[in-house]
């Protein structure tokens, strides 16, 4: 038994004066948190904890009660709301029974709640039940797993712990995996924790307090181990060197939309790069080739990181070109792969998943992990960096093992698993989706962010007012989640700028799908007051703006190769002629004509361009709270403050049109809806007859 101190400390956050009093609901969630704070200790969504408790049931009866964290939670944000309750006066039975398969435990202990309402109850709930003790925390420290993932995990237990902790060998959660454990602290009177092989760790208290501090004592000694047996070259040393950040991201940029593209299934997805010293040491070793494909870390880690990633045989000197190929010849042979594993495994009625990776990693460059939103890309990273650090760990330890791909399949398609997937909601039509929208700090195209993202598109606001589109995609985000809106500040006008803005959507979210050319700008002269410089400015911003936007678009939605969607912005004077306006008229009627032009070109690529035409939309609108709307009620003899009116009555419906008017018609343009309609033009201003399209 080893009593060295860990060169890695073990942060303990437990603090009397903030901590509960007591030992119930309130402490379990206090212990919950503060365990799921360090990634070290528990993986996200990972793990479940536990206390019991006397409380009073409906007839004011005392009845113990297991609260256990609920299935799908995660135990860093978890509330008192998100435990299940159950009797456990009708669960200990269980424990005398043979065997029991998932659908019988399952559908018993359904029927041992205490309090309806609550979330159903974790896949490891027995675990906790068996486990005479109060207070119980089912954890996945990387130093546990690390040893729990060597050839000789059970030995070098046993020479850390003595007769300390009991080893119980790989088997799926369950009845009985629950039951081993039981067993093993039932019959072993000063057990201290429980060892699971290629899965976990199993602690205990009879306070919250205490349990919480026997995990941190009982993991600290295994970190003290590992320290103790660290390689002066971890992964066999470097094989290859690390690009410098500017000559990363220019790959990056070009490499990440052909990826996003290869690996879409039924939905597009979201990808999220990690350069870290972590993830690069490890790319870039001389072992990750062959250990990244042993498989995962952890059982938990299946659902989100698939068993093994994509490792692409690329090194830097072989340049773009090389790996773009890498690229798609990996993707593809990575879904054949994947399909033969589903195929070998299968059983009745599964249904195979997207078969394409979660995780690729590119040496030299860094990880790319997939989500169906940026959370879930995020939650593949963080599950892959702590399968990073168990690797190198084990591979000290003389090796790393995983579960073989018929026990990988029996977790990623396990049915207990596949019900918590079941119970997320559906995806929203735009989920997966990137939006790239111009001119979104205010007005038209901040209600068109805001309605994409309403969808589950992540967006980039793309202004010249960098502030404003900061505090547009803070408010998005704070509204819809993680990372769902980005700003850059761009000049339309810039080519510079238009390309910065592309990368910068590339970097964040792997590619773009939705594009609205919406900047605008507006004046009003009669032509013989019409400036030069007022013409080449409506015509640069309106027109050329527009090109240099649409451009850009074109060429990372062909890297993609999935298609996508243009929408562009114009105005009812696109089609009828605007009286004092020929400059801003004739910009606007040319960004309509660019708009069909390039249907035909996006045609045989599956991306759609279509046009909005909107009239007179003041609300919120920065066009009409400059001199423009000054010189728009002078051209027809009003004031400033009848001119809303003065649109209203002009139009058929005698309607005024607001930004979430043509917010709701580019969100049709871009939505599968409209997947058919291509060249179209869409009308929204209340029905102005010299502006019907004929």
């Amino acid at each position: 038994m080893t009593t060295a101190q860990p060169k890695t400390v073990i942060q303990n956050r437990w603090n009397d004066a903030e901590a509960p009093q007591g030992d119930g609901l309130a402490s379990l969630t206090y212990r919950s948190n503060l365990l799921g704070a360090d990634r070290t200790l528990v993986n996200i969504y990972g793990g479940n904890t536990s206390t019991k408790s006397v409380e009073k049931d409906h007839l004011g009866r005392d009845v113990t009660v297991l609260w256990v964290k609920g299935s799908g939670s995660d135990i860093a944000s978890i509330t008192e709301k998100g435990f299940a309750g159950l009797k456990l006066d009708e669960v200990l039975p269980l424990f005398d029974r043979p065997g029991m398969t998932d659908e019988e435990m399952t559908a018993y202990l359904e029927r041992t709640v205490f309090e309806p309402g609550r979330p159903r109850q974790s896949i490891e709930t027995l675990l906790h039940a068996f486990v005479p003790a109060k207070h119980v925390d089912h954890t996945h420290p990387d130093a546990i797993i690390a040893i729990a993932c060597t050839p000789n995990g059970k030995e070098i237990m046993r020479e850390i712990y003595g007769d300390r902790a009991a080893w119980v060998d790989y088997i799926r959660p369950g009845f009985t995996l629950s039951k081993h454990i039981g067993e093993a602290v039932r019959n072993n009177p000063g057990l201290e924790a429980v060892v699971m092989g290629k899965h976990g760790l199993v602690t205990w208290g009879d306070t919250s307090k205490e349990s919480y501090e026997n995990t941190l004592r009982i993991i600290g000694e295994a970190q003290a181990y590992l320290d103790a047996h660290q390689q002066d070259q971890p992964f066999g040393g470097a094989r290859v060197q690390s690009l410098p950040e500017d000559e990363a991201n220019t790959l990056l940029a070009e490499i990440l939309p052909v990826l996003r593209g290869a690996m879409r299934g039924a939905r597009p997805v979201i990808l999220n790069v990690d350069r870290s010293p972590e993830v690069m040491e490890f790319v870039n070793s001389n072992a990750a080739a062959e250990l990244s494909q042993v498989g995962a870390a952890c059982p938990d880690h299946l659902v989100h990181t698939k068993r093994v990633p994509l490792f692409l045989n690329w090194t830097p000197e072989q340049g773009q070109d090389a790996l773009i190929a890498a690229a798609k010849e990996g993707v593809e042979r990575f879904k054949t792969e994947y399909a033969a594993y589903f195929e070998e495994n299968r059983g009745e009625g599964d249904v195979m998943f997207t078969p394409s990776p979660r995780v690729v990693l590119i040496p030299g460059l860094g990880m790319v992990n997939s989500g169906p939103d940026a959370q879930g890309a995020d939650v593949s990273r963080q599950l892959y960096l702590r399968a990073i650090q168990v690797m190198k760990s084990a591979s000290a330890l003389g090796g790393f093992v995983s579960l073989t791909a018929a026990e990988s399949y029996a977790v990623e398609y396990w049915p207990l698993e596949l019900y918590k997937l079941a119970q997320k909601p559906a995806p929203k039509v735009l989920e997966g989706h990137v939006a790239l929208v111009t001119g979104a700090a205010s007005g038209i195209g901040r209600a068109i962010a805001r309605r994409l993202a309403a969808d589950g598109a992540h967006v980039v606001i793309a202004d010249l007012n960098a502030e404003g589109g900061r505090q547009v995609a803070g408010e998005i985000t704070q509204e819809r989640g993680y990372r769902r809106a980005t700003s850059v500040g761009m000049n339309v006008t810039s080519e510079e700028q238009v390309q910065q803005a592309y990368r910068t959507a590339v970097l964040n979210y792997g590619g773009v799908d939705i594009v609205v050319n919406n900047a605008g700008i507006a004046s009003s002269a009669p032509i013989e007051e019409t400036s030069l410089e007022m013409w080449n400015k409506n015509q640069s911003i309106l027109s050329t703006g527009y090109f240099l936007v649409a451009r850009e678009a074109f060429r990372v939605l062909k890297a993609q190769g999935t298609g996508g969607n243009l929408v562009f912005i114009g105005s009812k004077n696109s089609l009828a002629a605007g009286k004092n306006a020929a400059a801003y008229s004739a910009a606007k009627a040319a960004e309509v004509h660019l708009a069909r032009c390039l249907a035909e070109e996006g045609g045989p690529y599956g991306i759609r361009v279509n046009s909005v035409l909107p009239d007179s939309v003041l609300s919120g609108s920065a066009i009409w709270d400059s001199k423009w709307r000054a010189e728009r009620a002078e051209t027809y003899g009003i004031r400033e403050d009848q001119l809303e009116e003065f649109y209203r009555q002009r139009n058929t419906l005698k309607v005024n049109i607001l930004p979430e008017d043509i917010a709701e018609a580019a969100f049709f343009f871009a939505t599968p809806a409209a997947s058919k309609t291509t060249g179209g033009i869409l009308t929204v201003d209340g029905g102005v007859p010299i502006a019907y399209v004929r």
